[in-house]
């Protein structure tokens, strides 16, 4: 089987405060090799892109109720039906985003399709990831 990245697209909102927000344009990334993780990368107007890797097990979570300790926070958005909330923290400061719910459910479905949550590295490609972090037993002579 073919392994393949899971991409989508969605604009967000960067909430600067009650009053102020803008639209942000974020691509979702999802690789097989990394099946614990998925990529935001986030396309500020007339910014460079900023992306942010967490697990794909808080964005999950997130949509059903509060999730993440740290630097990524996911929360049903309060008032608005269908919508998350996702803070993040940085040394450069803090940033408020709210999106619709449903680009990033079928994206996590489309994980799950390629890679069922839990399941990870199967023992073959764990193996086979060892082999290469110790240069697979061979000799470069």
């Amino acid at each position: 089987m073919q392994q393949s990245t899971v991409q989508g697209h969605l604009v967000m909102e960067l909430v600067a405060s009650p009053e102020a927000s803008v639209g942000v344009a974020v691509e979702l990334a999802y690789e097989p090799g990394d099946p614990y993780a998925v990529r935001f990368t986030f396309h500020p107007p007339g910014g460079a892109p900023v992306s942010w890797v967490f697990a794909r097990e808080l964005l999950v979570a997130g949509l059903s109720g509060p999730a993440g300790e740290g630097d990524v926070r996911i929360r049903p958005a309060d008032g608005e039906p269908g919508g998350v909330r996702i803070v993040l923290h940085s040394p450069e400061g803090r940033a408020l985003l709210r999106a619709p719910a449903a680009p990033l459910t079928a994206f996590l479905a489309r994980t799950e399709r390629l890679v069922p949550m839990g399941r990870g590295l199967t023992e073959r490609q764990l193996e086979a990831l060892l082999a290469d972090l110790l240069g697979g037993g061979r000799d470069a002579g």
